[in-house]
């Protein structure tokens, strides 16, 4: 892992394509903007890990499909 410390206004730039800023800093909270091409998704953790969640749960979930009785 990189750790790199900035000030307000101050940027870090990933591939080229990504930028991200420091906005405002207030007490123990940082305000980060992200610059990033529309194909790139960006999540907050919480909600990556929400929906890696709901992903597994579905795909572990087993299809019901109606019982058919077919006629002799």
């Amino acid at each position: 892992m990189l750790i790199l410390t900035r000030k307000i206004n101050e940027k870090v730039i990933i591939n080229e394509d990504i930028i991200v800023s420091i906005i405002e800093i207030r007490g123990d909270m940082v305000k980060v903007g992200i610059e990033a091409p529309r194909s790139v998704k960006v999540f907050r953790s919480e909600v990556y890990e929400a929906i890696q969640n709901e992903n597994r749960m579905a795909a572990e979930s087993e299809l019901q499909l109606p019982q058919i009785e077919l006629g002799s």
